[in-house]
């Protein structure tokens, strides 16, 4: 496919294989599991759910204003039947995020080959990709410090919420506190602890622990695979692709229960606190919605007037249908057509939108990454968790990589996003604060999935020498 080899060794090499290795997969992850219901049917019901339970909770706070006992019973319910309810659903999640991580990278690793024969053509694709995911994660970082939705609850209302989600967060501010600084030591710590496997079960949760070291040593099992026999590295490619299709199974459990999981949790939580923490949802709602379309018609645009002839305006006109279609859907992968056909409208090369869309559906996750940046520093934000701009930096970084290797089916991110908490010392159990507004947020980020897509086969298409037709 490529006509001259790029012959320093780079990520590059990496990421063509990884992200050939996930287009290969995509389809089977990404279809609709008939024993769960359609993606718009789960996640219709979980945003309903979210509002029964804030509707419920609402009206045993005003009705508790003249019956306390109400209000009391209410909350010992909530406390005794609807918390560890809603503990099942967090667990199904909290279970799958190291071996899930772990098989999903060492599996991408372990597809590289040699890294001295990559096109220019896909270096210059993953080189946008990651670039634009990084522009995203730091529009989303940079909203949230200046909007701080987290930090529109009052200071009873966390005391209460660090006393609810496990009555462990006391002991994760703790541990934050007394972080050493990030030093060169503390990064070879972080990465390769003495004890690999105390690292992540042995219940040391340092602030960059847990996950990194389990990142890295994925990373060594991937490039050791690499070096054996074809046969023996394709039994090893099968058991890793079995175990992470075991995972992702687990996680649809999960979302069997998450419609009536998660008004449980919300309606614990406004009984128990009031409407601040829902004011604040709304808050962190509205400003990711926002810095979305921001990075979508504000960024993109910018893209298409410095490395193409088009106009933004037009472009995005043009592909319209395409926005929509992935708004509607919810999924990549189902817009994928109508991407391919915009794109050969558009007057795109076949050659260039044939690479770029399908790789892009699986990697270029620049609205994912930016919604987990967001979350983790907003639950951060409500639990007083201080993250320094290294810290946000290793986010940053951290947001980028977990998005290309999220499992493409609904609520794939969920686990991942976990992880991160748990990574920056955060309970992860306040990932239940947002549950019920993931539908509307990925319908938004999926739409700046797609679109970030278009722009950059547009990119590409406008920045490569093709010795085929534009219709070829």
């Amino acid at each position: 496919m490529y006509t001259r080899p790029f012959k320093c060794p780079t990520i590059i090499g990496f990421l063509d294989k990884l992200g050939k290795f996930m287009t290969d997969t995509s389809t089977a992850n990404k279809t609709p599991d008939s024993r769960f219901g359609t993606d718009a049917s789960l996640a219709n019901r979980i945003l309903l759910g979210l509002g029964i339970g804030a509707l419920m909770g609402a009206i045993v706070l005003g009705l508790g204003q003249n019956f306390p006992t109400l209000l009391n019973g209410a909350r010992q319910i909530a406390t005794h039947v609807l918390d560890p309810f809603g503990q099942i659903f967090l667990r199904l999640l909290f279970f799958v995020v190291l071996p899930l991580v772990f098989c999903s990278l060492a599996a991408g690793v372990a597809q590289i080959g040699r890294l001295s024969h990559v096109g220019p053509l896909a270096g210059r694709t993953f080189m946008l990709f990651f670039l634009n995911m990084s522009i995203a994660v730091a529009l989303g970082l940079l909203m949230m410090n200046v909007l701080a939705p987290g930090d529109q609850i009052d200071a009873p209302t966390k005391a209460t919420l660090m006393n609810e989600f496990g009555g462990a967060a006391q002991a994760h501010i703790d541990r934050q506190a007394g972080a050493p600084a990030l030093t060169f030591a503390t990064l070879v710590d972080m990465f390769m602890p003495r004890n690999l496997f105390g690292a992540f079960v042995g219940g040391q949760r340092n602030v960059l622990g847990d996950v990194l070291p389990l990142i890295l040593f994925a990373i060594l099992v991937g490039m050791a695979a690499t070096q054996l026999a074809p046969a023996k590295r394709e039994s090893l490619q099968s058991f890793l692709a079995l175990t992470t299709e075991l995972m992702t199974t687990i996680v649809h459990f999960a979302l069997t229960i998450a419609p009536y999981a998660v008004p449980a949790m919300i309606f614990s939580v406004v009984v128990k606190t009031g409407f601040d923490v829902l004011i604040a949802l709304a808050l962190f709602v509205i400003g990711c919605i926002a810095v979305m379309l921001l990075h979508l018609f504000g960024t993109m645009s910018l893209w298409l007037k410095l490395w193409t002839t088009r106009a933004p305006l037009q472009f995005f006109r043009d592909s319209r249908t395409v926005l929509a279609t992935a708004f509607a859907t919810s999924s990549s992968n189902a817009t994928l057509p109508a991407a391919l056909a915009a794109a050969r409208s558009l007057g795109m090369r076949s050659s260039t939108a044939g690479f770029v869309l399908p790789l892009g559906t699986t990697m270029n996750m620049s609205g994912t990454a930016l919604y987990e940046g967001c979350v983790v520093l907003f639950v951060a934000q409500v639990f007083d968790v201080d993250l320094s701009f290294a810290q946000q930096i290793t986010l940053l970084i951290l947001a980028v990589l977990s998005a290309v290797a999220v499992a493409g089916i609904p609520g794939g991110s969920l686990p991942l996003i976990a992880g991160l908490l748990i990574t920056f010392n955060i309970p992860p159990e306040g990932i239940g604060i947002v549950l019920g507004a993931e539908r509307l947020l990925d319908m938004t980020r999926t739409m700046v999935n797609v679109g970030s897509d278009m722009v950059t086969c547009a990119v590409v298409d406008a920045t490569s020498k093709h010795t085929t037709r534009p219709h070829d």
